[in-house]
């Protein structure tokens, strides 16, 4: 019995050596992907998106290098959610203005699938070749790929930091880790 009773204990043992090490693992690899993404080194493009929400720490980065890059097109995603507020009353402010330098969108679905498909539509509307896309740091990499699968335009993803506590990062962590296995599991648009 004592045989028996040493081995289910070095098996329960290798069993939380491999869950630890591999929730460590991913804890390294969440952190590249969310909180230090690789993103491009901003330049020059014919426009400048801000994916809705988190507005208040999107739209100035946005607009900061709209004006320092001399990108003409500023394009805005709405939400009429509290957080997209600054977004949202941007182009409420502009809607009957006509501001050639403005384009306002309301995604359907309002989450970043829909943004995406409805850049791909903007994209084609307006013969943009090149994007650079504004969102929170943890977003880049979902929210890159998405848009890269729905179109053949060059899209440079640039983070805004977002001021968040460590229990905040590790519950986007969470999210963004599923939210990318999902988007390589079912892309968004199957061609461009």
């Amino acid at each position: 019995m004592p045989l028996k009773t040493a081995s289910a204990t070095r098996v329960i043992g290798v069993i939380a050596a491999a869950c630890l090490l591999a929730a460590l693992l991913w804890l390294i690899a969440a952190f590249q992907f969310f909180y230090n993404p690789p993103e491009a080194t901003p330049h020059r493009t014919d426009a400048i998106v801000v994916l809705g929400g988190m507005s208040k720490e999107r739209l100035p980065v946005a607009q900061k290098l709209q004006r320092e890059l001399g990108i003409p097109m500023l394009v805005v995603s709405t939400t009429g959610l509290a957080g997209n507020a600054e977004g949202d009353a941007l182009c409420d402010e502009n809607a009957g203005e006509g501001d050639p330098d403005l384009v306002c969108f309301r995604p359907s679905p309002l989450n970043t699938r829909g943004e995406a498909d409805a850049l791909r539509a903007l994209i084609a509307e307006h013969g943009w070749t090149s994007l650079t896309v504004v969102t929170s740091e943890y977003h880049v990499m979902r929210a890159g790929t998405l848009i890269g699968q729905c179109t053949s335009a060059e899209v440079q993803m640039v983070g805004s930091q977002p001021d968040l506590s460590t229990g905040a990062w590790m519950d986007r962590f969470v999210v963004e880790t599923g939210g990318l296995i999902d988007t390589w599991m079912r892309p968004e648009c199957t061609s461009h």
